[in-house]
């Protein structure tokens, strides 16, 4: 899905997944500091929308999802994971029910493979999945922004702001009156600053969810009957997970940050050392200076510092060793 604000001025386009919108405006310090003070908004729009309806949605969800949803009240956002049968993550979900409908905002380009499980799933409950993607569009508001969501639209409020789902038709309506739209890039780097992962970067295939604090908000614990349930539980009470999470300062002196997938080294082995784990995400954040998130062994010592590719990194914990 290719968003129409791509036409506004300054607009450059992501790249890969996100090249539906845009990265930024032109001004990308600018749009960091809109977003952190409450303002602008952010054009979601490339994300996939799927909604689920019927009289058993919640309590049949409940049996797929990682979270508690059997009784989710109206309004209350909540996140989501769907493991494979070993316990690896294949799909991340950021609902809201309305009270008639549950609402989902995932990945861009993935809704279609989750709504094939999905619907492989469905048996006899009443049930009805639909792509809305073509219909919907996601626009995020920051947190602390005294702007009013259009009338009627469907609302998912957290701590780290709201996520609109809003008719496609009315996007430039909405930017016309929301503005300053602040692109993907500044969003990536709060993301980043708040640890906060996204499937698809701080996953492989072979990700499970206590790599990536994911426990946190996305996973309830005292709930069963989902696939891959057992691993979580086994390595939550018996073992320990094989990476971990971390948050990377870098050297504020190199000028280019390390891609997706470079490796990280301890800083005493240099860039000939061993590869202990991989960049997952980097960014430009505009107090912070460059900073990534990045996906390391679990017995890499907390305190160690690493070089990300070539550049060197002071680790901050998300997930403990």
């Amino acid at each position: 899905m290719r968003s129409p604000l791509l036409s506004l001025p300054g607009a450059v386009p992501g790249e890969g997944v996100d090249e539906g919108v845009a990265a930024h405006y032109g001004e990308l310090f600018r749009e960091q500091r809109a977003l952190a003070d409450g303002t602008g908004f952010v054009d979601l729009s490339h994300r996939g929308v799927v909604t689920v309806t019927g009289d058993d949605r919640l309590g049949w969800l409940h049996l797929l999802l990682t979270q508690h949803v059997s009784e989710l009240p109206p309004q209350q956002a909540t996140e989501a994971l769907i493991l494979s049968a070993h316990g690896h993550i294949e799909h991340a979900l950021y609902l809201v029910d309305d009270g008639t409908t549950v609402w989902a905002h995932v990945e861009p380009g993935t809704q279609g493979a989750l709504i094939d499980y999905l619907e492989s799933m469905k048996f006899f409950y009443r049930v009805e999945v639909a792509d809305r993607t073509a219909d919907f569009a996601v626009v995020h508001l920051p947190a602390g922004s005294i702007a009013e969501a259009p009338e009627g639209t469907v609302v998912r409020e957290t701590p780290y702001g709201r996520d609109v789902f809003l008719p496609r038709e009315g996007l430039t309506e909405f930017a016309e009156s929301h503005g300053p739209a602040a692109g993907l890039l500044a969003y990536e780097a709060l993301r980043v600053e708040a640890h906060r992962p996204r499937l698809g970067f701080e996953t492989d295939h072979r990700t499970i969810p206590h790599e990536l604090g994911w426990l946190d908000s996305a996973v309830h614990l005292q709930k069963g009957c989902y696939r891959g349930q057992e691993t979580v539980a086994r390595v939550q009470n018996l073992g320990k997970p094989p990476r971990r999470l971390v948050f990377l300062h870098l050297d504020g002196s190199e000028v280019r940050l390390p891609p997706h997938g470079a490796p990280v080294r301890l800083a005493a082995d240099g860039t000939d050392g061993r590869k202990l784990g991989f960049v997952t995400t980097s960014a430009r954040h505009h107090e912070l200076g460059p900073i990534a998130l990045a996906l390391v062994k679990r017995n890499v010592p907390a305190d160690a510092p690493l070089i990300a590719d070539d550049t060197a990194a002071a680790q901050e914990t998300v997930v403990e060793p």
